[in-house]
């Protein structure tokens, strides 16, 4: 459970992907404070443990759609910070459109139904 009682939410397979180069669209960041914008983003909503962020992380790059240089925290720590590049864009904006898609898909299962057209 979340903080305030609130049940937290699951996330689809897929969609971390897509949250992440959301995420990053907004400009480079380490894995930390990804997972710190997510959270916040979401009103707390979306708290995503570094057991499946990581993972992610590197699934993205592997793929081509984030890139990662090593750099120095405010804190002078080594962290790994990570962009979107190009391909990234353009993968983001696929999953985009799909996921308008979906959104207005389940908005209309969830309103009342229309009628039948004869």
């Amino acid at each position: 459970m979340a903080r305030g009682g609130q049940s937290r939410i699951e996330l689809l397979q897929g969609t971390l992907d897509f949250i992440v180069l959301q995420t990053l669209r907004w400009g480079p960041q380490h894995g930390f404070g990804i997972g710190q914008m997510i959270r916040a983003n979401s009103s707390d909503a979306l708290q995503v443990d570094t057991g499946s962020l990581y993972p992610a992380l590197h699934r993205l790059e592997r793929a081509g759609w984030i890139d990662a240089k090593w750099d120095r925290s405010e804190k002078g720590q080594h962290v790994r910070v990570y962009r979107i590049t190009p391909s990234g864009r353009k993968r983001l904006a696929a999953e985009r459109t799909k996921w308008d898609r979906m959104t207005q898909a389940i908005a209309g299962i969830l309103n009342p139904p229309r009628e039948r057209e004869s």
